[in-house]
């Protein structure tokens, strides 16, 4: 009766698996990613909540009133949609970055389990990932710039002002 659970599918898979030392390694490999995965993690909590005081801001100067402080506060609509369309899409390819991501960890783990030649595949998911990435750090380095930018000449029509 062993010999025929030894000779099944299942049992081939268990019996390769069955080696603590192999499972170690896979978890060892799965550690930067898993460590870049909380990375992105922390980061996208900061966009996002860039991304829903912009929002916020849209959606209170939209819905105020007439009055001559909404006329003023009106200019800054299209600097803020362009602050909510590079902070959506931070949020966007960090959060794509972070599937591919999950996707490494777990192509790390079949390979432990399967003979397939998944090395190719481990790294194109990478760089793939990295790819996303730095697309979504750009989108928030442009959120960010978009943001300095308006409050630099926030500060020089204020100063104007004063001045005159």
């Amino acid at each position: 009766m062993l010999d025929v659970l030894i000779t099944l599918p299942g049992s081939e898979l268990l019996e390769r698996t069955s080696s603590s030392l192999r499972v170690q390694q896979v978890v060892q490999l799965s550690l930067a990613p898993a460590f870049l995965l909380a990375g992105i993690g922390a980061v996208m909590n900061v966009m996002t909540n860039r991304l829903i005081w912009v929002a916020n801001k849209i959606e209170r100067i939209l819905d105020a009133g007439e009055d001559g402080d909404v006329t003023a506060m009106r200019w800054e609509l299209p600097a803020l949609e362009k602050r909510r369309v590079f902070a959506q899409r931070a949020v966007m390819f960090s959060t794509a970055s972070a599937l591919a991501i999950s996707v490494v960890i777990v192509l790390l783990f079949i390979s432990a389990f399967v003979y397939a030649p998944l090395g190719t595949l481990v790294a194109m998911t990478w760089i793939i990932s990295m790819g996303l990435l730095v697309a979504g750090l750009g989108s928030f380095l442009m959120e960010t710039r978009t943001a300095a930018r308006r409050n630099l000449e926030r500060m020089r029509e204020r100063r104007d002002s004063v001045a005159s």
